[in-house]
């Protein structure tokens, strides 16, 4: 067999579409290849079935640096995130290779599926409730992934007696996460495999394009996706996903998405202050991006309630 070390210094949640190109090797030339990743999160490989320890100072091995050119070219043609890597791997070992899922790989145990969740553990003495986990922040690099903070906590306030809301998020200089009222936090809290289990017991998640996406479509849950007018709206998408989405409705996305970084500039003299949104709504608790104001939380309240069988 084949010895590969697949690399990528990625977030997670490009890591987690990486797991679709591992998987769609083994799938399509079975018994060819022996692969091993390095990644910034190892615990996204933990179980997977296609993983052998390979040294890196095996000869045979060919090492492989992960990319998606793709993206490049997202809003001339139907590229979507989860095939990108796929592909990528495909031409380099100069071999044909496609998606062979339509979301990414998580293998947690079945110990670990029987596990007590975070919120029996520490919120609810044991008892199973119905929970959503919700992602109102974003990473400072990509501001204007944001949506107003305001109507996160609108449509948390539209949805209590349908679904217990769960905060996530990584609390650090690198991220910003305002604290939510009425629901349980749990910023900072979660390792990543805790993560994962609390995602596979959830019922429904919401957010911007975030490693809380893929994480929902990995375990086939609902996702109300925040996406305004920043990314292509094929560029990322899953079964059941819910995208909301304002391309065409702005002159700055009228044919295509914008792919800018920030809402305004930040002090941190990051090269991603000269891609900037060409209309930043000001005076909310954080800066967004008009597009992402322009979805409004009442149509959000309303995608949930329907998605878990709540009166509108």
């Amino acid at each position: 067999m084949k010895k590969l070390i697949l690399s990528c210094p990625l977030c997670p949640g490009d890591i987690m579409t990486m797991t679709v190109a591992v998987h769609s090797l083994h799938e399509t030339y079975p018994g060819e290849f022996m692969t091993d990743v390095r990644t910034p999160v190892s615990d996204i490989w933990l179980n997977n079935p296609h993983i052998t320890t390979i040294s890196d100072k095996d000869p045979e091995a060919l090492k492989i640096d992960m990319q998606y050119p793709q993206i490049n070219r997202s809003n001339q043609t139907p590229i979507n995130f989860v095939s990108c890597y796929t592909e990528f791997l495909g031409e380099k070992l100069g071999r044909p290779l496609y998606a062979r899922s339509n979301r990414p790989l998580l293998y947690l145990s079945d110990d670990e599926k029987s596990w007590m969740t975070m919120l029996q553990e520490h919120f609810t003495n044991g008892r199973k409730t119905r929970f959503g986990v919700i992602v109102a922040g974003t990473k400072c690099d990509y501001t204007i992934k944001q949506w107003p903070v305001e109507y996160y906590q609108e449509v948390i306030d539209r949805t209590l007696g349908v679904v217990q809301w769960v905060q996530i998020g990584e609390a650090n200089e690198k991220h910003n996460h305002t604290r939510l009222e009425r629901c349980i936090s749990l910023l900072g809290e979660t390792t990543h495999r805790m993560l994962h289990r609390l995602v596979y017991h959830s019922s429904i998640g919401i957010g911007p394009v975030t490693y809380l996406m893929h994480l929902c479509a990995a375990f086939e849950k609902p996702y109300v996706y925040l996406a305004g007018g920043r990314e292509p709206v094929t560029f990322i998408n899953y079964p059941k996903m819910h995208t909301l989405h304002t391309i065409g409705a702005l002159p700055c996305c009228r044919d295509n998405a914008c792919w800018k970084s920030r809402v305004v500039p930040l002090g941190d003299k990051d090269p991603k202050n000269g891609s900037l949104c060409e209309h930043p709504v000001l005076g909310l608790k954080t800066p967004v991006a008009k597009c992402m104001a322009m979805i409004e939380p009442g149509e959000v309240a309303s995608i949930i309630k329907r998605t878990l069988g709540a009166a509108v």
